[in-house]
């Protein structure tokens, strides 16, 4: 894997990882949550909707994502505690885990309950799956697991990024920032 000699990733990478961090939360607000009755209710279908939407963008970024960083440059990682290194690899594994398998349990959980991927713009994706609704409902159940440690993960690495830039002052958290906003790294005292 190639590195940058500067201590910035990329346009794009940046773009991908802030795009990714509003889509999630965004799906994660606009979750209907509660019972499949609640849930598939006329009540809220416009929020199940704009769910369904904004966790399938999150599929398809978080495919892009690694496609992109498998042709990308990035950053060399700040010298740390082997500790940390080992807790840093960890929790990026796990927020890329959890993209995918956030995803991936919500619409097999749907499919699974005869539900259709239904979008915002009226587009909706049947079912190829045989109904196995207890299955399907275990699914959603997991899917609803996820969602909380998706953000208690991402909340975790935002701290650790917060960490590294007001205690450390190693670059990390300027790293995927863009320019524009004139965050520099700060000097070690």
């Amino acid at each position: 894997m190639n590195h940058r000699s500067h201590a910035r990733y990329g346009a794009v990478a940046q773009a991908f990882h802030w795009a990714t961090a509003i889509l999630v939360l965004a799906a994660f607000i606009y979750g209907p949550g509660g019972s499949e009755q609640r849930v598939y209710s006329p009540a809220f279908d416009s929020g199940r909707r704009l769910h369904e939407t904004l966790g399938f963008c999150v599929l398809v970024l978080a495919v892009l994502r690694v496609l992109w960083r498998l042709v990308d440059t990035h950053p060399n990682p700040p010298e740390v505690s082997r500790w940390m290194g080992i807790a840093a690899k960890a929790v990026q594994g796990g927020l890329y885990l959890l993209l995918f398998a956030l995803p991936l349990t919500a619409i097999a959980g749907a499919w699974l309950e005869g539900h259709p991927l239904t979008f915002l713009a009226g587009l909706q994706i049947p079912s190829p799956l045989s109904a196995s609704h207890n299955a399907g409902a275990k699914i959603a159940n997991i899917h609803t697991w996820l969602g909380d440690a998706i953000l208690w993960l991402a909340g975790l690495h935002a701290l650790a990024g917060l960490y590294h830039h007001l205690v450390l002052r190693d670059g990390v958290l300027v790293s995927m920032l863009p320019r524009w906003l004139g965050l520099r790294q700060l000097n070690r005292r």
